[in-house]
């Protein structure tokens, strides 16, 4: 399977964006700070960390207001009740006022920072989005190449190792069906009252069809280098083994590692996983003797010149054919 670099395309569109919420907040004029002016305030309650109540004319609202408001603690004395000259027992504090905007006849808060006509920053917005997809893209990326960097990926042993498991057994099976026929053909020729066995051997081959000899071939090859290179890639297979393992190990490792990843992916161009499995479970259907004697004994009246070609080819064939002796890993 192609490695599709997800996490790096993340970490592309972080960098583009944090470059344009950059770009945006240089340009992007300065904020003008909304318009206020200052006031008298009639301290109602106070109390010594500088938490009070105020009351102030509303010009724009016409009338007066009072709410909580933070009064300075350290000013004069004389300002505070009951020491100011105020009739109705109150200090006094001054502040500021918006006079435009959506909070026009509020009292600024001293303890917050100013607020300003147009306080939105789309660039920061950006800017912030940016750096998230950049982190992102950084950590996964990382994540990701971890196992490769450690070793080799476990669903790569996994997926290699089913792929030898398949390959053996359509060998072995194709082997074990080949060497029944051989066996029983040794018993006599295919002469008009053949041996059953022989007859039930080569039913099994025929029904398996002309592809299972390649597809035997081809697994027997595939499973014993797929052995070799799992073997060669054990030193890869964790951050131990790899530490232990000497530099030829690991080299060794990394070179057995892209090998397999070379042939899983060809095997699954090929579909190779697919026809070896299909080939044994053809191969397996002369388990049932009984009923493989049957169809078999018909299948041979119907067509006996098919079954004495068959015969021909395997007795032309050496008898030390290496699938014969196919072994499952």
């Amino acid at each position: 399977m192609r490695h599709k670099p997800f996490f790096r395309w993340v970490l592309t569109l972080g960098f583009v964006l944090s470059v344009c919420g950059v770009g945006i907040s240089i340009a992007q004029p300065e904020p003008e700070p909304i318009a206020t002016r200052q006031i008298d305030l009639a301290v109602v309650e106070e109390k010594s960390d500088g938490t009070c109540r105020v009351r102030w004319s509303d010009p724009y609202a016409k009338k007066t207001r009072e709410g909580a408001y933070h009064c300075d603690p350290t000013r004069s004395s004389w300002l505070k009740a009951p020491k100011y000259g105020d009739s109705r027992g109150y200090g006094h504090e001054s502040g500021f006022m918006y006079t435009e905007g959506p909070d026009q006849g509020d009292l600024e808060d001293p303890t917050t920072d100013l607020k300003f006509k147009n306080d939105s920053d789309p660039g920061g917005v950006i800017l912030a989005l940016g750096i998230l997809a950049a982190a992102v893209g950084l950590v996964g990326g990382n994540l990701r190449a971890l196992p490769r960097i450690l070793g080799v990926e476990a669903r790569l042993v996994r997926r290699a190792t089913a792929l030898a498991e398949a390959a053996g057994w359509a060998a072995e099976d194709y082997g074990r069906a080949l060497k029944a026929a051989r066996e029983a053909g040794r018993q006599g020729a295919l002469g008009p009252a053949p041996d059953p066995e022989l007859v039930r051997a080569l039913w099994v081959l025929r029904e398996a069809g002309p592809q299972a000899h390649p597809a035997a071939e081809a697994a027997l090859e595939l499973s014993a280098r797929l052995t070799v290179l799992l073997e060669e890639a054990a030193p890869a297979a964790g951050l131990r083994t790899r530490l232990q393992a000497g530099p030829a190990a690991r080299d060794a490792a990394e070179a057995a590692v892209a090998e397999l990843r070379r042939l899983l992916a060809d095997a699954e161009r090929d579909g190779l996983q697919e026809r070896f499995a299909q080939t044994s479970v053809d191969l397996l259907r002369g388990q049932d003797a009984e009923r493989a004697a049957l169809a078999a004994e018909a299948d041979f009246e119907r067509d006996p010149g098919a079954y004495r070609r068959l015969f021909e080819e395997l007795t032309a064939q050496a008898a030390e054919s290496p699938i014969a002796h196919g072994r499952r890993t």
